[in-house]
């Protein structure tokens, strides 16, 4: 086969950055291009206090551009291999923002009805993909009891609250009880349902709970 051929098949499988889909330089590793390395738009400062319920939030990345597009491509495309990198990127914001502030890992969880639409639950994906670049693990601590309208269509935060009261419930009280929650999932917005599974999460007797996502949307309080 012809040096032209393997550049030609080079081009079509070499690993693409994640956030802009251009083919990864000699050099650039991890999913991520130079150029975003660069551009992406990074949380400052990464941590904020939380909605009512949790203690505190962070994420690495504003919900907007390139990272809104990629967290697209994950939930509704199919790129589930996308969490590793995700996972990278929460671990490294939870080191620097989080750290001794909990005793547990989990996740904010699908329905099950779109557990089987979608295939897979992004939120735990990026959860334990974070628990083991930070050398621990990540457990089921909720159960979504059912579904509703996707918090995306639910309109005004009182709506989003309204929507997703009483979706949850601790799949084992005695799993969180007296312990302090860190709860990731893949985008934070108005904060309406982290703060639910966290109230949650209280009722069945978890001291605290904190949150840590990919992305965070600014520009609104989280309430």
């Amino acid at each position: 086969m012809s040096s032209g051929k393997f550049n030609l098949l080079d081009l079509i499988f070499a690993p693409r950055c994640v956030f802009c889909g251009k083919p990864l330089a000699r050099g650039e590793d991890g999913g991520v291009c130079a150029a975003c390395e660069r551009d992406l738009p990074r949380l400052s400062p990464p941590r904020r206090d939380g909605p009512d319920f949790v203690d505190a939030v962070c994420a690495p990345l504003e919900y907007a551009g390139p990272v809104r597009e990629a967290l697209r491509r994950y939930k509704f495309g199919g790129k589930k291999g996308y969490a590793r990198l995700f996972g990278s990127l929460v671990a490294g914001c939870v080191r620097e923002n989080l750290a001794g502030e909990y005793d547990l890992i989990s996740w904010v969880p699908l329905s099950s009805e779109r557990l089987a639409q979608r295939g897979y639950d992004q939120a735990m994906l990026i959860a334990l993909a974070t628990a083991l670049e930070l050398g621990d693990v990540a457990v089921e601590t909720l159960r979504r009891t059912r579904n509703s309208e996707p918090q995306s269509m639910s309109g005004s935060a009182e709506k989003r609250r309204a929507n997703i009261s009483g979706a949850y419930e601790a799949v084992d009280p005695e799993l969180v009880e007296g312990r302090r929650i860190l709860l990731i999932d893949d985008i934070i917005t108005t904060g309406s349902t982290i703060s639910e599974c966290a109230r949650t999460l209280g009722l069945a007797g978890a001291e605290s709970v904190a949150g840590a996502a990919l992305a965070l949307r600014t520009g609104g309080s989280l309430d």
